[in-house]
């Protein structure tokens, strides 16, 4: 008896297919901007956005040349989604409505993109010239139909005053992107509508006399060599960029022969980064000491509160705008440590502004305090060396904000 046997099977088993995604660019894009976001531009090569997405950097390539494309694709698209905001204020109606539907526009737009907005702000200076002109000129769109709109409302402001204020209110919606402060979307337009109104409305005159400029700190004087290094440092992280600053440019701005000199004051660049922000949050802290100590109304502590903060960082623009800038770029464990810090004068001053406005819950009050810091930061930046907004405005724009809705 013969045995049948069944012939071998010649069947190849199925190669699964692997398409790429449909999306694959926006994907990219979107991943990217969610990485230069938490780690800055230059904290972000496209091998880790090549990882965070899974994929070959051949693969990454073939959609974007290098990492600026992708960087300039994010800021570029911010921007058009700002300059775009307008259209939506072009309607029939009073100047008081019109405002209203382009703060609406503007704060859904910046809510809706919280976790990148932070870009156009502080990495925006990486942009190659005519990057920057289209993403400025898309920016100020906005800005100049709202001081427009402010001229309406408030006709017996000067032009200098509605500037001022068109600025304080955008720099205000995008000061959410500096901070993680939980609260909905629903909680959160309305409080930013808010308190944008309050600064449309406030009475900004201050007696000269009240609040008299001071220059910022001189480093003319007599300084021991851990003091010079630092404020060097901070003079060239504001100028060029963290990254783009080595412990040689340190040593030669701080009158040092070589760079292995700093070493003897400091571990290395990050380390004067560090002991920078320490000071400006211990700072803080003491401030907050003061202001607290006698019983008095919670107005009178945030008005010194407020005072004291714009004086000092009118005092160091530099150290002032180095810390939003550059925050990412200091060593993990002191970014544990910072953080604490700021939140523990954070949560001072919010408790402060509470008992101000009991309506508020202490996640509002947080976020108009975040506010506040960003506001010193942003109008002291953008107007520094004109005469427009001096510290006496910025006072009354904070106390606006903090507690007098």
């Amino acid at each position: 008896m013969t045995t049948q046997t069944n012939p071998p099977s010649t069947t190849v088993p199925q190669r699964e297919v692997r398409r790429r995604p449909k999306n694959r660019r926006a994907q990219i894009a979107a991943e990217s901007a969610a990485a230069f976001a938490a780690n800055g531009y230059h904290g972000v090569s496209m091998d880790d956005i090549a990882k965070r997405l899974g994929i070959s950097s051949t693969a990454l390539y073939r959609h974007f040349p290098n990492k600026y494309a992708l960087f300039r694709e994010e800021l570029l698209r911010l921007s058009g989604l700002i300059a775009g905001t307008t259209a939506l204020a072009e309607a029939d109606g009073s100047p008081r409505e019109r405002i209203d539907q382009l703060l609406d526009a503007v704060i859904a737009m910046t809510i809706a993109n919280r976790a990148t907005v932070r870009l156009t702000r502080w990495e925006r200076r990486y942009l190659e010239p005519d990057d920057y002109h289209q993403l400025i000129e898309e920016l100020t769109g906005p800005i100049r139909l709202m001081r427009a709109l402010v001229a309406q409302v408030r006709p017996e402001l000067s032009g200098h005053d509605r500037a001022v204020r068109a600025v304080a209110i955008f720099a205000l919606t995008s000061s959410i992107g500096d901070h993680h402060v939980k609260v909905s979307s629903e909680v959160l337009a309305p409080l930013l509508h808010s308190a944008s109104w309050a600064i449309i409305d406030a009475d900004l005159t201050t007696p000269e006399s009240a609040t008299p400029e001071i220059s910022e700190t001189s480093s003319d004087a007599p300084l021991f060599r851990q003091e010079q290094l630092l404020r060097a440092a901070v003079t060239l992280f504001h100028e060029r960029g963290y990254p783009n600053v080595s412990m040689e440019d340190i040593a030669g701005a701080a009158n040092l022969v070589a760079a292995s000199a700093v070493y003897r004051y400091y571990r290395g660049k990050s380390d004067l980064l560090a002991t920078a922000f320490r000071r400006a949050a211990e700072r803080a802290s003491a401030a907050i000491t003061a202001a607290t100590s006698t019983e008095r109304p919670p107005e009178a502590a945030l008005a010194e509160l407020i005072d004291g903060y714009v004086r000092d960082c009118f005092a160091e623009r530099a150290l002032t705008f180095v810390y939003y800038t550059e925050f990412g770029n200091v060593d993990a464990a002191d970014q544990v440590t910072l953080r604490q810090m700021q939140q523990a004068v954070v949560t001072e001053w919010a408790a402060l502004v509470v008992k101000a406005r009991p309506e508020l819950t202490m996640s509002e009050a947080r976020v108009l305090v975040h506010a506040c810091f960003s506001l010193v930061v942003d109008l002291g930046w953008i107007f520094r060396d004109t005469g427009i907004c001096k510290r006496g405005k910025v006072i009354r724009i904070l106390e606006a904000v903090a507690y007098r809705p």
